[in-house]
């Protein structure tokens, strides 16, 4: 992964993980230790599934940048239909609080999306190629804009 994709997402996942543990904590109060290993289960569901989606997309706009933006819409619809269906799966489970894993997994993600976005909000990205005007080339556009 280039420096620029390394940074949008360690800027994604540290608040994430931050949300996760304050979560935990708050879940433990709340709801025991069944509570606190819920949200510590969902806040890792939720960097997994978002961090491996920003990965396929970097991937994506590199290769076939006209596919990005209809790669990220089917991509985060993809990830929310995946996170239901591990809610779904673990209703019943006595391994952890459903309750705190739900609420955490929505809170997880939400903090995500915020931060991805503040991330892409700041990242300073060149929407032509640099390398190709050196050249004497006419500029590549990226398919990508800040």
């Amino acid at each position: 992964m280039p420096s620029n994709d390394v940074r949008n997402l360690a800027q994604a996942a540290v608040p994430t993980a931050a949300v996760g543990a304050i979560a935990a904590v708050v879940s433990g109060v709340v709801a025991g230790g069944e509570g606190a290993i819920g949200a510590v289960v969902a806040t890792l569901v939720v960097i997994l599934f978002m961090g491996l989606g920003l990965y396929v997309l970097q991937r994506t706009a590199k290769s076939f940048p006209q596919l990005f933006q209809m790669m990220g819409l089917m991509l985060y619809a993809a990830q929310l239909l995946l996170m239901v269906v591990f809610v779904a799966a673990f209703k019943n489970t006595t391994l952890f609080n459903p309750r705190a894993f739900a609420i955490v997994l929505v809170v997880s993600t939400l903090t995500w999306i915020a931060a991805q976005t503040r991330a892409h909000m700041k990242a300073k990205i060149l929407y032509v190629d640099p390398d190709a005007s050196s050249k004497g080339d006419k500029p590549e556009k990226t398919g990508r804009s800040s």
